[in-house]
């Protein structure tokens, strides 16, 4: 397991004391850019490996706050896997059904059968960070939560599924940024909605609800990993190395071919 950006079990995580700048922590942008490439393609090879082998599954899980770059690095990370083995899966405000359940049922239906990667664009964290901030529910409802969320985490590892979640760490000078962009530039207006800037104003209430998920969520099983994404290629160089020496970890292989192919003619 990488220890790149790990949050180990038991730690108080402060995310003002953690570094966001990937330039910081890295000195070669030229050489973390070819790294990335190289690590993206043995992910694509590893995954077609895992798909064959059909025995094992991986979990990626994405979290951010708002602009933090989730859908752009599934793109990149992702780019070149075949995706008849990846599920992506974006989960946005609960539905009526989902509602009428408990909130991890619609995180079950969605998890990686065998074989399979799925990548969550936000996942089940949001019913311990949306309903607190935005005080959707009591917090005798929610801080519950936490444990169960723990506990689901480890019988899907028991069970066979590998778990990475990561949280895209970015300023609030680079929110700003990332949201006048989206207003500027007209192709990326569909982007950005004015409820954003109500959020932003939640923005430290946010970043005290992540620490909580982070302390509290980063197990042996499943750990966090609090990733600087200020510069999406320190982003995607991290990312895509965690994820690659996971599957290395992982080591999936081919099954096993029929007997007597060998002697098999194609007329």
């Amino acid at each position: 397991m990488s220890t790149l950006h790990r949050v180990d079990p038991g730690t108080h995580v402060h995310l003002k004391e953690i570094e966001a700048d990937g330039k910081k922590l890295h000195d070669d942008r030229d050489a973390a850019e070819e790294e990335f490439k190289k690590y993206r393609k043995k992910i694509a090879d590893l995954q077609v490996r895992l798909y064959a082998e059909d025995q094992q599954k991986l979990l990626v899980v994405f979290q951010a706050m708002d602009a933090g770059g989730k859908d752009g690095t599934t793109r990149a990370v992702f780019e070149g896997v075949n995706p008849q083995g990846v599920r992506v899966v974006s989960f946005k405000q609960p539905s009526h059904r989902e509602l009428a359940h408990d909130f991890l049922w619609r995180i079950h239906w969605a998890v990686p059968p065998k074989g399979m990667i799925h990548v969550f664009n936000r996942s089940q964290y949001e019913d311990v960070l949306v309903v607190r901030v935005e005080e959707l529910l009591p917090k005798k409802v929610w801080e519950p939560r936490f444990e169960q969320i723990n506990q689901f985490e480890k019988f899907l590892a028991d069970t066979g599924t590998r778990i990475l979640k990561f949280y895209l760490h970015i300023t609030k000078d680079e929110q700003k940024e990332r949201f006048q962009e989206r207003i500027d530039i007209p192709e990326k207006n569909w982007k950005f909605s004015k409820q954003d800037i109500v959020k932003r104003g939640d923005w430290d209430e946010y970043r005290h609800a992540y620490e909580d998920v982070l302390s509290k969520c980063s197990t042996k099983h499943a750990p966090w990993f609090v990733i600087p994404s200020n510069q999406n290629w320190y982003r995607n160089w991290a990312i895509s190395k965690i994820i690659c020496k996971t599957l290395e970890d992982m080591d999936p292989q081919f099954p096993e071919p029929e007997s007597g192919l060998d002697k098999v003619v194609i007329d």
